[in-house]
């Protein structure tokens, strides 16, 4: 690994190597963040050098990614997905510049997507024969899709309320899925006890500190396709916290390195049944769990592995808290759909649903600038897209009846 200096823990500084199955802190068990040498990266890449590069996928910013080299990728293609111009969208919430990345275009429809390609390439080089994890669902069908395309056998631990499009997708891609009956803790405990019983590898984001490093991919293409201008801020769902955690990662390396002239500030979005890290923002006192009361089953976290990454996201870039209601959620599905052409599953459109209401209790001001992540398609959760939309129109094949309900409209 070229630029990688070690790892080092976030809660006591110490630091270790940067192997392929490291996990939490040996000393404290605490969560390890990837160290790189940002001079050395700086003296290979360029606007130019970018701007030359034909990689249309994450792995076009290998300088600032823990691998050996490509080894065992992953055969799809995942990141670089589109960035929009929102303009009536803008309008609509009354904001200068809004911008849409919808990742939701990613092979398996989710972010997810990210972090689970760069699991398999650490397992690979870790020599690991199977890849496991625990899910709400898109980190469980991100893997599941990941590894089918190299033939990593996978193990997926999923909470029984996990949406069937997530758990289709699974079987689909061939993982041996155990559904529990249980909350996502519950999910993730019997999960960590698997592991570690069996000697699988983890791929679960908030004990794995690579898999923020594929997450932070986003951020460095957000920066790249607004050609290194940065809004002043993105926007994005909250859950266990790894993908704020790793959004502010990528903005930070860019700016360590010249990319970019200024950060962000980030607005991180949570359901107001389940939102243990924005509370903590606010009410300045450590996290406490919540119930995980929210129709947004990918942030439904109410113990978020990844705390302390994400609360110091969150303060470092002086960033802005938004609670939201199931209800907004279903009415920024609906917005973006009809505004964008965007079609977001409730935890993929909870950062659009923060946007509008920080602007309407002016946390933000109007002429702001703005990006908005939609981390994951609506077609993995049809029955809230449908509770959003509403049903269709339904007739006999009767011109009469149709012509009723013409004029109706």
């Amino acid at each position: 690994m070229k630029h990688v200096l070690g790892a080092k823990c976030v809660r006591c500084g110490r630091e270790w190597p940067a192997e392929p199955n490291t996990t939490t802190c040996p000393a404290c068990g605490g969560m390890l963040d990837i160290q790189y040498d940002y001079a050395a990266i700086a003296k290979e890449v360029s606007h130019e050098t970018m701007a030359n590069r034909t990689e249309q996928s994450m792995w076009r910013y290998m300088e600032y990614l823990p691998v050996q080299g490509l080894g065992n990728r992953p055969r799809l293609r995942v990141g670089w997905s589109p960035l929009y111009r929102a303009e009536r969208l803008a309008k609509v919430l009354g904001l200068n510049t809004l911008y849409v990345k919808d990742d939701g275009v990613n092979p398996t429809a989710s972010l997810k997507d990210r972090a689970s390609a760069m699991a398999v390439v650490k397992a690979e080089e870790a020599g690991a024969e199977i890849i496991a994890c625990s899910s709400t669902g898109n980190a469980a069908s991100s893997l599941a899709g990941n590894a089918a395309a190299v033939g990593f056998p996978t193990y997926i631990f999923v909470p029984s309320r996990a949406p069937k499009g997530k758990v289709s997708q699974l079987m689909i891609f061939g993982a041996h899925v155990i559904s529990v009956r249980g909350s996502y803790e519950d999910t993730f405990r019997l999960s960590q006890q698997a592991i570690e019983r069996y000697g699988w590898y983890n791929r679960n984001a908030a004990i794995n500190p690579y898999l923020m490093e594929g997450k932070k991919t986003v951020a460095l293409e957000i920066a790249e396709q607004l050609n290194w201008q940065m809004t002043d801020y993105v926007a994005l769902s909250v859950g266990d916290g790894c993908t704020i955690a790793g959004v502010w990662k990528g903005f930070k390396d860019l700016y360590a390195t010249g990319m970019i002239d200024r950060l962000p500030r980030l607005i991180s979005v949570q359901a107001e049944g389940c939102c243990p890290l924005n509370r903590a923002i606010a009410e300045n006192k450590p996290w406490e769990p919540m119930e995980e009361n929210t129709l947004a089953d990918s942030i439904a976290v109410g113990v978020p592995r990844n705390a302390d990454k994400a609360l110091a996201a969150i303060r470092e870039s002086d960033g802005v808290v938004v609670n939201v209601s199931d209800e907004e959620i279903l009415a920024a599905a609906r917005l973006l759909g009809r505004t964008c052409g965007v079609f977001g599953e409730p935890a993929g459109v909870t950062g659009t649903a923060g946007v509008k209401k920080a602007l309407e209790l002016g946390l933000i001001p109007p002429e702001a600038s703005v990006v908005s992540i939609v981390t994951g398609n609506g077609l993995k959760d049809t029955p809230n897209a449908i509770k959003a939309a509403g049903e269709p129109i339904s007739i006999d094949p009767d011109m009469g009846q149709l012509l009723d309900v013409m004029e109706r409209l």
